[in-house]
């Protein structure tokens, strides 16, 4: 029964939660390596797009999720699960992706890092907010009685700490930031994708039970905050390069730091895990079909001249 998603729990041990916290703090220390105070002084430079790229991440893709969750009215762990998605930053991943699409990489990799900085609060803050606004999730959070300081030291510790060392490591020695950046991401990448196998492989029987109630949500919810970032960039009238750049910024969300919260915070709550999870899996499915079909449309436009 659908009713029972919201006492269901996905199990993972406590040795695997500490992977997990170790291989995000990795991923965010290898973002950092790649990112300068520079950038950020070039962001400020250029504030409409610093500006477009907050609004579009950190208050409409929160506030489309809500009404989206008002119409579709899914199960209230479901609905967490969104809610907590919608409120993390926007996922390292999108680097590699725009840097595929033809986007503007370098603004992909300060708007990674600069909306991370701005994570530590507004995470827990849109959680909170949305969370409680909505009756059905405001229930559970009221049994779960989380304390929102909490969240915030946690993503304080996995996102905020290892951004500044990253930056510092490349202030004090960009040669070996940049050695060291290469082989890091993708090593720290495969580590969480690892992660999430393994929390796949112990709980198969829950997701292959319940999968059917996440799919179309999880991709409706995607495609979402894809047409949501394509809708402000075209209405703040950005350039091609960096409309690209904030269509994928918003539809890649970082999910593990969601799958951390939901772990640490909701003891595995089945439906935000399982939408939290396939999240992770899909928004990379969909980012990478997205890029290929601008590499592509790029190629065949360069072939015609």
């Amino acid at each position: 029964m659908i009713q029972e998603l919201d006492s269901v729990r996905i199990h993972f041990d406590t040795s695997n939660l500490w992977i997990l916290n170790i291989a995000l703090a990795i991923v965010m220390f290898g973002v950092a390596l790649g990112v300068s105070i520079s950038d950020f002084k070039s962001l400020f430079k250029a504030p409409k797009v610093l500006f477009v790229g907050l609004l579009s991440q950190f208050i409409l893709l929160p506030l489309i999720t809500y009404g989206f969750i008002l119409i579709v009215n899914p199960q209230p762990s479901i609905a967490l699960g969104m809610i907590m998605v919608a409120a993390c930053p926007g996922g390292n991943i999108s680097n590699f992706i725009t840097h595929v699409a033809g986007g503007n990489t370098a603004l992909s990799v300060s708007l990674t890092a600069f909306s991370t900085f701005i994570a530590i609060i507004m995470t827990p803050f849109n959680f909170e907010f949305y969370g409680n606004l909505y009756q059905p999730t405001a229930v559970l959070l009221q049994d779960i009685s989380l304390n929102p300081f909490d969240m915030f030291k946690i993503v304080l510790l996995i996102l905020g700490i290892p951004l500044v060392c990253g930056m510092l490591v490349r202030y004090k020695y960009p040669n070996f930031a940049g050695r060291l950046s290469n082989w890091l991401k993708p090593f720290s990448i495969i580590v969480f994708i690892g992660i999430v196998i393994i929390a796949l492989t112990n709980n198969l029987d829950i997701f292959y039970e319940y999968i059917h109630h996440v799919f179309l949500l999880g991709i409706g919810h995607n495609l979402l905050a894809f047409g949501l970032g394509f809708l402000v960039a075209r209405i703040f009238k950005l350039s091609f390069e960096n409309k690209k750049t904030l269509i994928i910024e918003t539809g890649i969300q970082n999910s593990g730091i969601g799958l951390l919260l939901i772990f640490t915070f909701f003891n595995g709550l089945g439906g935000m895990a399982i939408m939290a999870a396939f999240w992770g899996i899909w928004h990379i499915v969909s980012g990478l079909l997205l890029a290929h079909y601008w590499s592509l449309k790029h190629i065949l436009k360069t072939q015609r001249v």
